[in-house]
Formats: C-alpha cells, structure tokens, sequence
C-alpha cells in the first residue's frame, strides 16, 4: 500500500509561478509515489474572507483549472474541495472540543497575521482556530504525510500534539503525521519581494504572453545597476532568482551571470532569456488549462469524483470516532 499525503491550498485567485516552483512541483511528483489527496480548503478561505464571498466559486474555479494544468490528474490524484465533505467540519467540531486555547494563542502564523494584515478583522472563534481545522484535514485521511516548506513546520507539530491528545483522551485512533520538507526556491515578486497575490507582484500561471512580458519587462533589477555601462551583481537581482528556478540551461545561465557582472549584457537581454524559458513551460499548461476551461461539466465532474472517493475514506474515520469518544453509532 502505498503512503498517504495530504495537502491544500486555500483559493484566493489564481496560482503564480511561486506555487508552480514550490508545491506544485512536488505535488505532480508525489502523484507517483503516494496516495494523494489534494483539497482546495474553501473553509479555510471562510476564515480570513468571510465579509465577502462574491469570488469564493470562481477562486476555486481557478485553483482547480491550475492544478489541472500543471498536470495534476484525477485518475492519480484525489482532487476535491473541503466543502463538498461534510466531514471535515464535524472533525474539525470534535477537535476544537479538546485543543487548549493556548495552544493557539501561541501559534507563530497567528501572531504574524493579526500584526501585519490590517485590512480585516481576524479577531473572530474561526481564526483562531484554524490550526484545529487544518489537523482535522489531514487527520480526517490519515494522512502519514504532509508536504510542507521548513517555515511551515511548526504547523505540522500542533498536528501532532492535536492527534497525541485525541489518543489520550479516546484511545489510539490517529497516528502521526511527518512532514515531508520541500525544498522551494526563493521566487520573488515583481517588486523583488516574496510573490503574493496580496502584494500585487505575481505572475500568475494563467497570464496571458504579453501580460507576462510586461511583468517581467517593468521588474526590478539590482538597484545598483542604473546604467547599462554598470556592472550588475545577480546575487542582488530577484530576476536572477527566477532564472534559477525555471532556467535549466546551465549554459546560458553562465553566460548570464558572466555578462550581468561585466556589462556584457543588458537587463532587458537578461529578461528576454528568462521569458523563453519561462513560457515554454507555461505555454503546455495553459493549453491544458483552456482545454479543461472549455467544458464546465468536465471540471464538475472532476470535484463530483474526488469528493465521492475522499467521503469513502472519511466516512470510515469518522465512524471510528465517533465509536472512540462513546456516541451512539449512527
């Protein structure tokens, strides 16, 4: 039998090429290897969203056209949202039930975020409990193994002091899950910061050529070379950090990093190389991508089926839980 992995991704919009290089990647990999379970976790977008959910369908529309694209396949992979199994929330229900507050008051991820997103109010019973429904997602499959980057590991450890203390108090039920680390390159934004939707500089999966040529073209450089006549330092450029992710020409990545620190070569030539690179990847994806997009009942029928074949396995957990904590059998 092979392994079981779980993991999500919360729709706010489309992807972008930091999704791509970073659990994407190691998403179609682990499709060979592992049983996957692959959810766009739709409540957990409730969570910091819940003031306005006019985008909520076409988010996960998106998200699920993405990972069609990439090459997630529904024949290998189980690909469903977390809304269409009722389960989830009633796990989540009997978790939330033993978790000690502080447990979550300590949570690194909600300290940062009450800190720096100031535009909604988070102060809400949901927010703070997050973690408690993320380990209801992954324990609800028995997952043994959760794909997470170094920073998120902490994440998993409440997971397993979750599952630890649900044993303790009802008997061994759940195992532990491990992590399995992946390695993400750095892939700045446009701004030469962290990609993210929410600072406005991705480059999304989906852009159209000319959009992703304008967002490369406008991207900034190292600061220091203001003169074509200058040497750069590509250490210092964050298109330099995307040439590393998607450029796999080692060739003409010596070529660039020799011409950049002599003047050899300009900026705009750099770029240029990059977006060769970039939408050879890109352009197999978005034809996958608009042939899925095209027949809506396809898409349907893609959730349809992923939700049928995670509410099996879910429903057998749940019975057991419900048998562990001392409730009448349904």
């Amino acid at each position: 039998m092979k392994k079981r992995v779980f993991s999500g991704m919360r729709p706010t919009g489309r992807l972008h090429l930091g999704h791509l290089a970073g659990a994407l990647s190691n998403w179609i990999r682990f499709q060979d290897e592992y049983d996957c379970f692959y959810c766009i976790v739709d409540w957990h977008a409730m969570m910091s969203d819940y003031s306005d959910t006019r985008f909520m369908k076409d988010n996960c529309r998106e998200v699920l056209l993405d990972w069609l694209g990439v090459g997630l396949d529904p024949d290998r992979s189980t690909l469903f949202l977390q809304s269409h199994v009722p389960h989830h929330a009633e796990l989540h229900l009997a978790l939330s039930m033993i978790t000690p507050l502080g447990w979550l008051e300590r949570c690194p991820t909600y300290k940062d975020q009450i800190l720096n997103i100031q535009n909604k109010d988070l102060s809400t019973y949901a927010f703070l409990g997050y973690p408690v429904l993320m380990a209801g997602d992954i324990m609800l499959y028995k997952a043994e193994l959760v794909p997470v980057g170094e920073d998120q590991s902490a994440h998993l450890e409440l997971t397993r002091e979750v599952v630890r203390r649900f044993n303790h108090f009802f008997g061994e039920v759940f195992q532990e899950p491990q992590t399995i680390l992946t390695k993400t390159p750095k892939i700045p934004g446009t701004d030469g910061r962290k990609m993210s939707k929410s600072y406005g500089n991705a480059i999304n999966i989906a852009d159209d050529p000319e959009e992703i040529w304008e967002k490369l073209r406008t991207m900034v450089t190292d600061t220091a070379r203001e003169r074509r006549s200058d040497p750069g330092n590509p250490d210092k450029c964050p298109v330099w950090d995307l040439h590393k992710a998607f450029n796999h020409d080692m060739e003409q990545r010596a070529y660039i990093d020799k011409g950049c620190r002599t003047a050899g070569i300009g900026c705009i030539e750099c770029k240029q190389a990059l977006y060769s690179h970039l939408m050879a990847i890109l352009e197999p994806i978005q034809s996958r991508r608009r042939a899925f997009e095209a027949n809506e009942e396809d898409l349907l029928e893609v959730l349809k089926k992923g939700a049928m074949k995670a509410e099996k396995v879910s429903e057998v957990t749940i019975e057991e839980v419900i048998k562990a904590i001392g409730f009448i059998s349904r």
